[in-house]
């Protein structure tokens, strides 16, 4: 156990205040913001990059010493940069509005902060729409003492889905018409298809439904027509790493996209999941896993034949995928395959298979109770005068739009480790499975290495639904956005566990700034510890925090669209060690960033 909540709270500020009486950090870093253009072998374009490059810059840090960063801004925009998943003193978060105002133009920030922690993270702007523009970088932090696993050699495979459009354009276009990138709606010939396989009575039906609902069983993927990278460099350019016959190679994964999950294999290779979100898990040997928005994953391979293999990394919504290779040798390839077919939601993924919702609630709670202070205003129902529609398994349904339907009868229950991925609605169509038959990672297979806290109960529950309304493409929680919400009061040294419900047709990557996101998967004190925790359609996940870092925090969706158009709040963590309380700004100006 590296600590615990108290400990670790004062052993940081008194870190951060000694880092600040030297004015000198052991480790000193410049990075400058810049104008780039990007070619992705499909398309260019004007981009947003780091030290004037479109190659994501890679910091390597060591646990235990103290950082400077000078960032310097050379756009003629104001800029910022997030340090994802590093813990450190909130005013070095960069969020603008929250924990500093942002970096002007021609100016240079200095963000200074002691590492306290190893593993693979990394950074990005929290301004605007930069981040889908290209404003992200990976961090490398190797631990004070010995990894717990052996590897020869080791690169950092960072993912991103570059779009032809700038991230304001595209988030225009999507408030015009939600469907705008949508490239796989449905058609005749999918409706007579569907009729020739179900009957045309069952395939009217489905047809009705969804109309009525206005919403689209492809509805995957937000954001369509984008070129997926590895390390910058589209499908046709091919980044390629080499190794040695017989090397263990160990693989740092990186979601930096805007919006895109990706299932990732190698082909001839099997990996061994050794780290999520940069805290060591038990090794999980797999053939695919899925890797949502903003989360990493750290694999080893290891092969023993002189040949090439393939990095696979397909969109979710199977539309586009990233390309790379290992090799002995530069200029060696391997098959790539083709995209499988396309998923397509179901019933189970709006929530209308009613019965258990793929909840995970294992009831770690003590005696605390549910805590409805943080839900806002805004609980959703039908309404009145909208048509009802009978489902084929006699299920009466209102017509609605997507977003504005009441869950609360839906029975978001929970839900047997018996079926396939427990993380999924039962039914659900996005429900993950291997190509070959192989094992796909899922989240109940994470165990953590060495537990990060006591295991202790929750002192109290925090419901948060995930909500939206397609119609208008606005997002929220619990029904309110994020111009419209109060902020979410912590007490520093509790224990709060968080109720995701996902009322929504889409998949959730929810972000905590600041503070450890303890999954429940099932495993007590050995639950894994991580900073995106994703939700699924249909589903209820639940996830604890020792609240040990005073200050304010930013907690949202980081689909980059999601967030700015509400599933976004603000944390307070109020109280602290003695002489450690964070000097809470009055009013900090509400600014989401990109």
């Amino acid at each position: 156990m590296r600590t615990t909540s108290l400990a670790r709270a004062c052993a940081l500020a008194a870190a951060f205040a000694l880092s600040l009486a030297s004015g000198a950090a052991a480790g000193e870093y410049n990075l400058t913001v810049d104008r780039v253009t990007l070619d992705t072998g499909d398309f260019t374009r004007s981009a947003i990059g780091y030290n004037g490059s479109t190659t994501p810059t890679v910091l390597r840090f060591k646990e235990g010493e103290e950082v400077t960063i000078n960032v310097t801004n050379n756009l003629d925009e104001d800029t910022s940069v997030h340090w994802h998943g590093l813990i450190l003193p909130y005013q070095q978060d960069g969020v603008p509005g929250m924990s500093f105002d942002g970096i002007r133009p021609g100016e240079t920030f200095t963000y200074r902060f002691p590492i306290v922690q190893s593993g693979t993270y990394w950074f990005h702007s929290h301004s605007g729409f930069q981040e889908p523009d290209g404003a992200y970088g990976a961090i490398v932090i190797e631990p004070e003492g010995r990894e717990p696993f052996r590897f020869d050699r080791e690169y950092v495979v960072q993912l991103a889905d570059a779009h032809p459009h700038s991230g304001d354009r595209i988030m225009r276009n999507l408030k015009l018409m939600p469907d705008y990138y949508n490239r796989q709606q449905r058609t005749l010939l999918d409706f007579l298809d569907d009729s020739r396989e179900k009957g045309l009575a069952s395939a009217l039906e489905g047809r009705s439904a969804w109309g009525e609902m206005r919403m689209m069983p492809t509805d995957i993927e937000d954001l369509q027509g984008f070129t997926p990278l590895i390390n910058g460099k589209g499908p046709r350019q091919n980044w390629t790493g080499l190794f040695e016959p017989g090397e263990r190679i160990r693989l740092r994964f990186i979601n930096s996209s805007a919006m895109t999950y990706f299932d990732i294999r190698i082909p001839g290779l099997e990996m061994t999941v050794v780290q999520a979100d940069g805290n060591n898990v038990q090794p999980v040997p797999v053939d695919e896993f899925r890797i949502a928005v903003a989360e990493t994953y750290d694999v080893i391979v290891r092969s023993t034949e002189d040949r090439a293999y393939t990095i696979f990394a397909e969109s979710m919504g199977r539309t586009a995928f990233a390309r790379g290779t290992l090799a002995p040798r530069e200029g060696m390839e391997a098959e790539v395959p083709d995209l499988r077919e396309p998923p397509l939601l179901t019933m189970a993924d709006m929530g209308m298979a009613h019965g258990d919702h793929g909840s995970m609630d294992h009831g770690s709670m003590g005696k605390g109770a549910m805590d409805h202070s943080a839900m806002g205003q805004g609980t959703m129902s039908h309404g009145s005068g909208q048509p009802t529609h009978t489902m084929p398994d006699g299920t009466v349904m209102q017509g609605m739009n997507h977003g504005t339907m009441d869950h609360s009868a839906m029975g978001h229950g929970t839900m047997s480790m018996d079926n396939a991925d427990p993380f999924y609605a039962p039914g659900s169509g996005l429900t993950p499975q291997a190509a070959d038959g192989g094992k796909f990672l899922s989240y109940a297979d994470l165990k953590a290495q060495k537990p990060l806290y006591e295991h202790r109960d929750a002192t109290r529950e925090i419901e948060l639904r995930l909500t939206g309304n397609m119609e208008r493409y606005i997002w929220s929680i619990n029904g309110v956005k994020y111009a419209d919400a109060e902020p979410i009061r912590l007490q520093y040294g509790e224990r709060v566990r968080f109720k995701f419900v996902n009322e929504t047709m889409m998949t959730h990557p929810m972000h905590l700034h600041g503070m450890w996101s303890i999954l429940d998967v099932g495993q007590g004190k050995w639950n894994p510890v991580k900073h995106v925790v994703s939700v699924s359609p249909g589903t209820t996940v639940f996830m604890e925090t020792e609240v040990d870092a005073p200050g304010v925090w930013a907690f949202h969706c980081h689909l980059s669209y999601h967030m700015d158009a509400g599933m976004f709040r603000k944390v307070i963590v109020e109280g602290g060690p003695a002489g450690k309380s964070a000097d809470l700004p009055a009013t900090p100006r509400q600014t989401t960033g990109g």
